[in-house]
C-alpha cells in the first residue's frame, strides 16, 4: 500500500496548521480584542503583585509548564524572575488529591492552598469540558482570581468562570495547543516588555 511521501504529509499539515493560525488572527484585530484584554489582565496582576497560575491536562499541562517557565525564568531578555506558577508538576499533591479527594479536584484543591486575590489563573481546555478545570475555575471565581480560559472553537462550559477567553476557531486539538502557544508566547512577550522590572 503506498503511503504517501513524508514530505507530503509535513506539507498537509503545514498547510492546515496555517488555516487554523489565519483563522485565530482573523478573530484577534483590535485594541478591544479578547486576547488584548488577556495581556492587560496579566500585566494589571503582575503590577500588582499578584500571580499567573496555569492548570491544563496531557499537552495542555506541558503548555501550562511551558508558559510558566517563559515567567519565571525568561522569554526573550534577561530580567527579574515574574511570578508563574504551573499547577501540573508537584506529583505527590496530585495523587494523594486524586486518590483521596477525587480527580476533579486536583488543581482546585491547590488553588485554596496557594491562590489570593489578584491573582489570575489561566484555565487550559482544547474541549472547555474537563471536570477538573471546571473546578478549578469555580474555586478560582470564589476567591476572587481573575479567570482566563484558553479553549478551541467553543469555551463550552468554562465560558460562565471567565473574565477573558482566547478561543481558538478549530476542533483540532494539536491545532489549538499550537494557537495558544502562540498567543501564549506574546502575552510572555508582552509583560516581560512591561513588566514593574528595574
Amino acid at each position: 500500500m503506498n503511503k504517501g511521501s513524508f514530505s507530503s504529509l509535513l506539507q498537509n499539515a503545514i498547510a492546515s496548521h496555517r488555516q487554523a493560525i489565519d483563522a485565530l488572527a482573523d478573530t484577534l484585530g483590535g485594541s478591544d480584542s479578547q486576547l488584548e484584554r488577556i495581556a492587560n489582565i496579566w500585566n494589571d496582576s503582575l503590577v500588582a503583585g499578584g500571580r499567573i497560575i496555569f492548570v491544563g491536562n496531557g499537552g495542555s499541562a506541558a503548555d501550562a509548564q511551558h508558559l510558566a517557565a517563559e515567567l519565571v525564568v525568561r522569554f526573550r531578555k534577561n530580567r527579574p524572575a515574574l511570578p508563574g506558577l504551573a499547577l501540573t508538576t508537584d506529583t505527590s499533591v496530585l495523587t494523594a488529591c486524586a486518590n483521596d479527594l477525587g480527580f476533579e479536584k486536583v488543581f482546585a484543591r491547590q488553588i485554596e492552598a496557594f491562590g489570593r486575590s489578584g491573582d489570575v489563573l489561566v484555565a487550559i481546555s482544547t474541549s472547555g469540558k474537563s471536570p477538573n478545570i471546571l473546578k478549578a475555575a469555580q474555586t478560582a471565581r470564589e476567591m476572587k482570581l481573575k479567570v482566563i480560559v484558553f479553549c478551541g472553537r467553543a469555551a463550552g462550559p468554562l465560558q460562565q468562570f471567565a473574565d477573558a477567553i482566547l478561543a481558538v476557531p478549530s476542533e483540532i486539538t494539536a491545532h489549538i495547543q499550537e494557537c495558544h502557544m502562540i498567543c501564549g508566547h506574546a502575552l510572555c512577550e508582552w509583560v516581560e516588555q512591561n513588566c514593574p522590572c528595574p
